[in-house]
């Protein structure tokens, strides 16, 4: 048997201010956005190069959905969003605005710092080292 995540929701104010922060700060693509009613989108954005997972933008549409844009892991880090060039990468983001809250550190694993996305939910930004 074989099986995957394909994608997850992530609960967004509003979809084009969702937009606009992906594609132009992280410079992710929309993979998918289809209208479905006057209210609800499946708007689906992933980083450039990798269409395996996605995440799939959700408005929140009430109260309880609107309570969690932002904050839906209570404060502990997200997403993790890998890269091949951890410096070349953070740059660019440090130039678009990108908002640090834990500088880059090099692990045992890797390159690492963590980011706020529009919302305030917490990324890992990670460059894995190589295994020769």
């Amino acid at each position: 048997m074989k099986q995957r995540i394909a994608q997850i929701t992530l609960v967004v104010n509003e979809y084009d201010e969702a937009i606009k922060f992906y594609t132009e700060k992280l410079n992710f693509i929309v993979a998918e956005d289809t209208i479905l009613s006057k209210t609800k989108r499946w708007l689906r954005i992933s980083p450039k190069g990798s269409t395996d997972f996605c995440l799939l933008l959700a408005r929140a549409d009430n109260e309880e959905q609107k309570s969690r844009v932002g904050n839906q892991t209570g404060g502990r880090v997200f997403l993790f969003l890998y890269t091949d060039d951890f410096w070349r990468d953070y740059k660019n983001m440090q130039a678009k605005g990108i908002s640090f809250v834990r500088e880059p550190i090099e692990e045992k694993w890797g390159t690492v710092a963590v980011f706020k996305d529009l919302y305030g939910n917490l990324w890992d930004f990670i460059e894995p080292k190589k295994i020769s």
